[in-house]
């Protein structure tokens, strides 16, 4: 394997638990000082959060983004600091996209941090709880999962649409929750396998998070964005970016606009990568990408047995 055969990839929200990294801290330093850094940033204490917190606030989406980005960015400083190979390209799953960046030197992990607690702040208040909702559809192609949305839609005169296009065969929609409820019955109708509501707070990645994009522009204009060292794929066009205010504003536009993972694990592929490291807690990416590709080789590093073993098989595959 050569080094743009890999890449790394960063989760997003639902990846959260109580008691997550505790390993990870034991056998790595970095981990501790990382979340002692996001302590010192938000000012309480993440680390006792996440290992004695109830999972309730755990799920809060104001402590969960800072929570998860602190988490990720741990265990890629864990990776680097022994000696883990240096990627060709970084991808994050909404959220994740921040850790990216991070990772790939485009933010300050302080600021990182700050502006995802905003982040998720910006992204509860904008709908009302109860207005907003959320649904996993299993077993339809993009298209018809589209066209059936905006057929609701257009009938319903409220928001609903896909904004997760997560593996082929598996989309979330999200929108207004009576009209979410419609396009869960037409899915069935239209021979979805499944189609469930999602245990969320908001309808996010829809039109209706477009006051949480207008706050979020307002706390990035002021701070620093820089370009990043290792090309990050951004989940609005799944392509990279180099130039700073262009980030600024695909962020912006990603938390109102639909995520498209299978598109950036596609560009990956197109670029040579043929093994992908999931940096954070769980393996939800991995499960996704090899739905993507059963040919991808996929890593996890969340834990040290495991993390032990992906450095292992890595750099002995990088440096043969």
């Amino acid at each position: 394997m050569t080094r743009e055969q890999l890449a790394f990839v960063f989760p997003g929200q639902g990846s959260q638990k109580t008691g997550m990294l505790a390993d990870a801290a034991a056998a790595h330093p970095s981990v501790g000082q990382t979340f002692a850094e996001a302590s010192d940033a938000l000012g309480y204490d993440v680390w006792d959060l996440v290992q004695h917190g109830e999972q309730d606030a755990l799920n809060l989406t104001e402590t969960t983004q800072p929570v998860l980005l602190t988490a990720s960015v741990a265990l890629w400083r864990a990776w680097r600091a022994a000696g883990g190979a240096v990627p060709a390209r970084m991808a994050g799953h909404s959220l994740g996209e921040f850790s990216a960046l991070v990772a790939a030197g485009a933010l300050g992990f302080v600021d990182a941090v700050r502006l995802v607690r905003e982040r998720g702040a910006a992204m509860q208040s904008a709908v009302p709880v109860g207005e907003g909702a959320m649904a996993a559809i299993i077993g339809l192609d993009d298209d018809v999962i589209d066209s059936h949305c905006q057929a609701v839609a257009a009938a319903t005169g409220e928001v609903v649409a896909a904004v997760n296009y997560n593996s082929p065969g598996q989309v979330v929609i999200a929108g207004h929750t009576a009209a979410v409820d419609a396009a869960i019955e037409s899915l069935k109708g239209a021979g979805a396998k499944r189609a469930m509501p999602l245990p969320v707070s908001a309808p996010f990645h829809t039109e209706l998070m477009r006051p949480a994009g207008e706050r979020l522009a307002e706390v990035l204009a002021g701070i620093t964005v820089s370009a990043p060292d290792i090309p990050v794929l951004h989940n609005v066009h799944a392509e990279t970016e180099t130039d700073p205010q262009q980030i600024r504003a695909l962020l912006v536009r990603q938390i109102y606009s639909p995520v498209r993972w299978t598109a950036c694990v596609q560009a990956m592929q197109s670029h040579g990568v043929s093994a992908i490291v999931e940096c954070g807690p769980g393996k939800v990416l991995s499960g996704l990408n090899r739905r993507i590709d059963k040919g991808l080789s996929t890593y996890t590093i969340e834990g040290p047995a495991d993390f032990e073993a992906s450095l292992s098989a890595i750099n002995e595959e990088t440096m043969s």
